[in-house]
């Protein structure tokens, strides 16, 4: 089976503190992060022992808060891309982290997903750090929210960014009629595909991957059908994916993350981004023209 596997643990905490997040109000316990390294060990001995049974698989790493500041996240990031049935291993982050660690990465397999707040870092130390993945030739998508107040430190991270690097603006959805057709031009000249953010998906009933090739897995292994419905559709440990796997139409009313509605085959999204879907680059940027 090729499947994709989005993975989140039970860590709780950033080491940002942006007023609209909840993660960055907390600070995880000493026992709280050892359960957290323990269930990240567990998932990649999972991944590694799939080897031998004709899967091929691509990891998302998720957590709520900052990964890559905590060793195990990196260890993991490190091991599965070198395992030859593993296809691509990425993660979210905000980047903060050092980056020495990235030349253990296979760049043909790695990714980022970078998520850029204005707020919490400047502008110099972010691209710094950005240039140091593009330098070693490791794919990664940088975005942000569209809120109004950002909309110049946007255009300035957009200019400074190498022109193959994609950055995406997610819509802010917190507030009806948000932009005016202004804002959205403005955007469009940030991310060229703001638009497919911009707008709700009607999803109830509708055909998704999600449940039969993608896979949404938690803490101890528990397998959702996705990161917004909350019912439980199995365990990896105890079912593996064949016996998770089968056609399950969409229970959400709408879907408004990217994370959820690229997996709607009617949206046809591969075919803007091909085998890059996950870390969120589409095919008419170069980023792997370099690997």
């Amino acid at each position: 089976m090729k499947a994709s596997l989005y993975f989140r643990g039970s860590l709780t905490s950033c080491n940002y503190d942006c007023p609209y997040c909840p993660f960055s109000k907390n600070k995880d316990s000493a026992a709280t992060l050892a359960k957290d390294r323990g269930y990240v060990e567990t998932f990649v001995n999972w991944v590694e022992d799939q080897a031998g049974h004709g899967h091929r698989l691509s990891i998302f790493f998720n957590p709520y808060g900052e990964g890559l500041i905590h060793r195990w996240y990196k260890s993991a990031m490190v091991r599965l891309s070198h395992m030859e049935h593993v296809d691509k291993v990425a993660i979210q982050t905000n980047l903060s982290a050092r980056l020495d660690w990235t030349e253990e990465l296979n760049p043909r397999k790695a990714a980022f997903w970078v998520s850029y707040h204005p707020g919490q870092t400047k502008e110099e130390a972010f691209l710094s750090q950005c240039y140091q993945l593009h330098r070693r030739g490791i794919p990664f998508s940088v975005g942000s929210v569209g809120v109004k107040s950002a909309f110049d430190k946007l255009h300035s991270l957009r200019r400074a960014l190498p022109s193959d690097v994609y950055m995406w603006v997610n819509a802010f959805k917190d507030q009806k009629n948000y932009y005016d057709e202004a804002d959205i031009a403005e955007l469009q000249a940030i991310d060229p595909h703001f638009g497919i953010n911009a707008v709700d998906y009607e999803s109830m009933g509708r055909s998704c991957q999600t449940g039969c090739n993608v896979f949404y897995v938690q803490t101890s292994g528990i397998v959702k059908r996705c990161y917004k419905d909350r019912a439980v559709i199995g365990h990896l440990y105890r079912d593996g994916l064949e016996g998770l796997s089968r056609q399950r139409d969409c229970r959400m009313k709408v879907c408004d993350c990217y994370i959820g509605y690229i997996h709607m085959p009617e949206l046809q999204l591969s075919k803007l981004y091909g085998e890059r879907l996950l870390e969120r680059i589409p095919l008419d940027f170069g980023t792997a023209s370099r690997l």
